[in-house]
């Protein structure tokens, strides 16, 4: 009997998804990205090398929990400092030679190591020091990373590429201790940091091959100080970002108990070196296995609940670990808290790429990082010190319930996660032609004529115009009511320089389009509204 034959109008799953762009390794076709995906393998087999070799190493300088906690603290703390400035310098520098640069401060970081390690100099204050120094080099390396990568990809293959990098950080996290404990058990903790450097080294190398193109803006680059304002600006006036902000901060300040107090944890099993491997190991493992099936997630679930769900398992784990009495049961717990965090993990990390801009992305994904590492950071020392105080397990369970009650605080005060903006350029408002002025400050007045009775809908109204300015970089903005005429308002919009006032024009959206329609709703005369525009001098020149 001759076998069944699909009917024309079924559809094969796997090709329904490559249709759709839901197929988890559809960014790997791109060779750029290919070359940035093994290059981000390698840095953070670095990472992970470092991070247990550095944990390690404290537990046999010391026993008291504060100080293994604090290791977790001086790796993440440099990038809650240094996140904004990187994250500037990312958006305003040619970001291939910004990459490379990261790579060998690195490099050099992980040589320090190798070196105070050999010649017996290292104590646990030296130890935090280093450790603080290769966070500087993180923190510089994750922002550029992550805005490069919206560059290479399509939109549509985003959380694709990010569930893909998500893959090679969690592969580094099986392969980065099970390297780092070999070595630490064959040769000692010393040539961990030597391999750290060679592969920092070849990181960088393979970078350097990279032929990307770097297009020098019409207006030059934008001034540091000013960079980072402007990052800050919109981070404050994007009510989206901040919800993913507050979210992310909370998970891992939650989340680090865990990874914190881990060596501690497996000590107390009778796991050991081998048994704190294992257990990272695990979790890698769970990470790894969701990583494939995190479009599908998105999809069917939404970041929304995705989010509530990983939530209440990252709770359930973490107070398990706490309670569970061996490594046999602890394995399949970290292998499901590997799970729970890369789901989290991914869907905020979406979430926050689709609510920037590319003119704005790497210093809006430094400010999401330093969410991350300010809570890590925070996290590993308070729970580091109730540990201290009363017991692992105890701080553990009081993690686990906190965070349960954070996730019902968020719930109905946040914005959903999955509502997305169309951030790109509408280049609908041509910026104006006059002659550029001199150095100072700018100030656009924008006159309405409304009916007095409809004042209260076109202030809010207003207050939307306020944070669109503010989000395109305005340094100032105020609404002027004439006294003597109630329906007459002036819109003062103040810019750093005139070269700021053009780069708002390239920064315009669709949906501030449709707002400035909105705004000329209420205008009642014929005529668009006047627009003057004012160089402030500064009399005592």
């Amino acid at each position: 009997m001759s076998e069944p034959q699909r009917s024309s109008s079924s559809e094969d799953p796997e090709q329904t998804l490559q249709q759709r762009g839901l197929s988890p390794f559809g960014p790997l076709k791109s060779p750029v990205f290919r070359m940035l995906w093994v290059t981000w393998l390698a840095a953070n087999i670095c990472m992970w090398m470092s991070d247990v070799a550095a944990a390690w190493l404290m537990t046999s300088l010391t026993t008291e929990p504060i100080w293994v906690a604090l290791v977790q603290t001086a790796a993440t703390i440099p990038v809650f400092l240094l996140g904004l400035p990187s994250g500037a310098l990312a958006d305003i520098l040619d970001r291939r030679r910004y990459f490379i640069a990261t790579q060998f401060w690195l490099a050099a970081s992980a040589t320090a190591l190798w070196l105070a390690c050999l010649l017996d100099l290292i104590t646990a204050p030296l130890l935090l020091a280093l450790t603080f120094l290769n966070g500087i080099g993180l923190a510089m390396r994750w922002p550029v990373f992550a805005a490069l990568i919206p560059e290479v990809v399509p939109r549509q293959q985003l959380p694709q590429a990010l569930g893909l990098n998500a893959v090679a950080m969690n592969t580094s996290r099986i392969l980065g201790p099970l390297i780092a404990g070999a070595l630490i058990a064959g040769a000692g903790t010393a040539w961990v940091f030597a391999l750290n450097a060679a592969l920092s080294v070849a990181a960088g190398l393979i970078i350097m091959r990279w032929r990307r193109e770097q297009r020098p803006h019409p207006l030059g680059r934008e001034r540091f100080f000013s960079a980072m304002r402007v990052g800050l600006q919109f981070t404050r006036q994007s009510p989206h970002l901040r919800g993913v902000l507050v979210r992310v901060f909370l998970i891992f300040f939650h989340f680090t108990a865990l990874l914190a107090l881990l060596p501690l944890l497996a000590q107390g099993l009778g796991g050991g070196a081998g048994g704190f491997t294992l257990l990272l190991a695990c979790m890698g493992l769970g990470a790894i296995s969701v990583a494939l099936v995190l479009p599908r997630l998105r999809q069917h679930m939404g970041a929304q609940r995705q989010l509530m769900l990983g939530t209440l398992i990252q709770a359930a784990v973490t107070a398990g670990m706490a309670l569970t009495p061996n490594l046999l049961l602890s394995a399949p717990l970290m292998y499901l808290a590997g799970m729970v965090w890369l789901s989290n993990a991914n869907s905020l990390s979406v979430s926050a790429q689709m609510a920037l801009p590319d003119w704005v992305r790497a210093r809006g994904m430094s400010v999401f990082q330093m969410g991350i590492m300010g809570g890590t950071a925070l996290g590993a020392a308070v729970w580091g010190q109730i540990a201290t105080m009363t017991s692992v397990q105890t701080s553990l369970l009081m993690a686990g319930a906190s965070g349960v009650l954070a996730l019902l605080l968020t719930r109905w005060r946040l914005p959903d996660l999955s509502i997305e903006e169309d951030l790109t350029p509408s280049r609908v408002l041509q910026p104006p032609q006059s002659p550029a002025p001199a150095q100072g400050r700018v100030a656009v007045h924008i006159e309405y004529q409304i009916d007095p009775r409809q004042a209260e809908p076109f202030l809010a109204l207003m207050e939307e115009s306020r944070r669109s300015r503010l989000r395109q970089g305005a340094l100032e903005w105020a609404l002027l009511h004439d006294i003597n005429e109630p329906g007459r308002y002036i819109e003062q919009v103040v810019d750093e320089s005139w070269t700021e006032h053009l780069r708002r024009f390239d920064r315009i959206t669709a949906a501030d389009v449709a707002l400035r329609e909105r705004k000329l709703a209420f205008h009642l005369l014929e005529d668009a509204p006047t627009v003057t525009r004012y160089h402030l001098q500064d009399p005592r020149v």
